[in-house]
């Protein structure tokens, strides 16, 4: 089984295709692994906007039903930096809010999610929790609302 420059050497295979793409020589591109990797790049930023907005939604919920810990906790640190994340993420992307605020399977699950890893770290009861989200995705992602 031969390896390809794909499979031995990544960072340098990138740079040949790029060269090879700017070059207009697309026909000695390999343009199935350049598929495979555009792909790839399209689904870690939406994983990475889902990541984030599960952890903002679990310390909006810590900070809405633990009003006594908010005092040197970390929560509002938190709660500032992922949304500025995904603030950066949605300008550069912002077909991923329109996936966001259409898709809402993918909310939902999120909600599901940090509900489960707020009763955790609270411990307080899942139950203690709303099944549906309390919070609009405008609220989760303006920077002045604090449940």
């Amino acid at each position: 089984m031969s390896r390809t420059l794909y499979d031995q050497d990544f960072y340098l295979w990138t740079q040949r295709e790029a060269g090879l793409l700017r070059s207009g020589d697309a026909k000695e591109a390999d343009l199935a692994h350049i598929a495979e990797e555009l792909e790839d790049l399209g689904r870690r930023d939406r994983h990475g906007m889902e990541s984030r907005v599960r952890v903002l939604l679990m310390h909006l919920l810590k900070w809405m039903h633990q009003p006594e810990r908010r005092e040197g906790s970390t929560w509002l640190s938190t709660i500032i930096s992922q949304r500025r994340e995904l603030e950066l993420l949605l300008r550069d992307s912002p077909s991923l809010r329109h996936l966001l605020e259409c898709d809402t399977k993918l909310y939902e699950e999120a909600y599901r999610k940090a509900r489960k890893d707020a009763s955790r770290e609270t411990k307080l009861p899942l139950s203690y929790f709303t099944e549906r989200c309390p919070f609009t995705i405008d609220q989760i992602l303006d920077e002045d609302f604090l449940p």
